[in-house]
């Protein structure tokens, strides 16, 4: 039977974000001001041309149109919706459409920008794009989402394409406004599943979809552990978050060996230092929309989780949780960023100072979009692959990921954070010298 997606479940996940959503609006405008430090420094030890440099950080597009729909109740509403691309030197543009009040040119600029450097980390032929629609998913039916979305893709659809700009879902959207995007944009191009990922399976979405993001965290931890002479199996992880990706890693980690002492989410904390049941959790964790109320750990300040004893953090929330006023207190001697700009710039510097190793967002959390691009190959290919693919190929594009990573670290001594930048804009910038970006 194939599953239909109901509006209490789009309503649950779009709730689970507005819940979210006050907090990342400050912390993406503090992630594009660390972005553009890292891009600069980058650019710096590249010895970029001032030019170049000023060039890759200018968008190639800025779309601002107007979406009005009738309501329910036979009301007229109009929304505003933005889809910024910001590089394709390296091939189509990849990005997440968001739905909030709040959404606006600058927040999708600073979101696409760091998808172009994202996929070039991941060296996946995509350059950065974002997009939004400033409305308030929860006050919306399912089918005035639906006409709202219709009437964005009807205003974008020949500025998007296969080969041009690929969509996927971001906050407030998921898999049936991706269907939908896929249904609009094929009355006008023919059938074209390839044109947005993060489908339902059944319209051509990729299997292991789900995970991605998560078993990348997994297999980027594995990854640089192994380079320390350590494995998953023995350490002890706390994870911070336990969303999509927080809870997928806490599975796959556990089921490696690792122990699990403490997690968090927006509901409480919890800690056992034995490890948790994750199975036992992850079951509690859906029934009861949180973590709070385990009874296989006990209940901790969800702030104090950071100085909890590990060898391994892992913040999988939002951005901006590790600053100044807690990084003294961490004792992990690892942290693997799943979240976007978990750790501000002052906060890296002590802890770089502390000798803790830190694994940057810009290839750790990159699981996602890599199996993004390989749903977008099936799609193009009109051949599907099976899960157990899946998941090998994202296992070696991590592996050669971070093996590239420390090579830019060796060539420029510096850390991994600076040796993902330096990567990812110097594949940019030559891809744009190549082309001609002077002509």
């Amino acid at each position: 039977m194939i599953p239909i997606y109901t509006p209490n479940q789009i309503n649950n996940a779009i709730s689970i974000f507005s819940l979210c959503y006050s907090s990342c609006k400050t912390v993406t405008m503090n992630a594009l001001a660390a972005t553009n430090r890292n891009f600069k420094l980058a650019s710096r030890i590249l010895r970029l041309d001032s030019k170049l440099e000023k060039s890759l950080l200018i968008p190639f597009r800025e779309i601002k149109v107007e979406c009005s729909i009738p309501k329910d109740d036979g009301t007229l509403a109009t929304y505003v919706g933005f889809r910024i691309q910001h590089d394709n030197s390296r091939g189509p543009m990849k990005g997440g459409i968001r739905y909030h009040p709040e959404v606006n040119t600058d927040e999708v600029n600073a979101l696409a920008q760091l998808m172009t450097w994202k996929t070039a980390v991941a060296n996946i032929p995509y350059g950065g794009a974002k997009g939004g629609i400033g409305c308030d998913p929860t006050e919306l039916s399912m089918s005035e989402l639906e006409r709202l979305t219709r009437v964005f893709t009807q205003k974008i659809h020949d500025l998007i394409g296969v080969q041009i700009d690929v969509p996927a879902p971001d906050m407030g959207t998921g898999p049936q406004t991706m269907a939908w995007i896929l249904d609009e944009y094929s009355k006008f191009h023919g059938h074209s599943p390839a044109v947005v990922t993060g489908k339902p399976i059944e319209l051509g979405g990729s299997l292991g979809r789900d995970a991605a993001t998560g078993r990348g965290v997994l297999f980027a931890t594995e990854t640089l552990l192994n380079e320390y002479g350590k494995s998953i199996s023995g350490q002890r992880f706390i994870i911070q978050g336990f969303g999509n990706v927080g809870s997928w890693a806490a599975q796959l980690i556990s089921e490696k060996g690792g122990k699990i002492v403490a997690v968090s989410d927006i509901t409480g904390a919890i800690k056992n230092s034995k490890g948790l049941d994750i199975t036992s959790l992850m079951k509690h964790s859906k029934e009861k929309k949180g973590v709070k109320g385990f009874h296989g750990g006990d209940p901790i300040d969800p702030k104090s989780i950071f100085s909890e004893d590990c060898d391994v953090l892992i913040p999988a929330a939002l951005g901006g949780v590790i600053n100044r006023e807690n990084a003294n207190d961490i004792k992990a001697k690892f942290i693997v960023e799943a979240a976007n700009h978990p750790t501000d710039p002052e906060a890296d510097e002590i802890l770089k100072k502390k000798g803790v190793v830190i694994l940057p967002d810009i290839f750790a959390n990159s699981g996602g979009v890599t199996v993004s691009y390989f749903e977008w190959v099936q799609n193009i290919q009109g051949f599907m692959w099976d899960e157990e693919k899946v998941n090998n190929e994202l296992k070696r594009y991590m592996n050669k990921g971070f093996k590239d990573v420390k090579e830019m670290c060796k060539t420029h001594d510096c850390d991994l954070r600076m040796g993902a930048f330096t990567l990812a804009v110097n594949r940019v910038a030559r891809a744009t010298v190549l082309r001609g970006w002077e002509a």
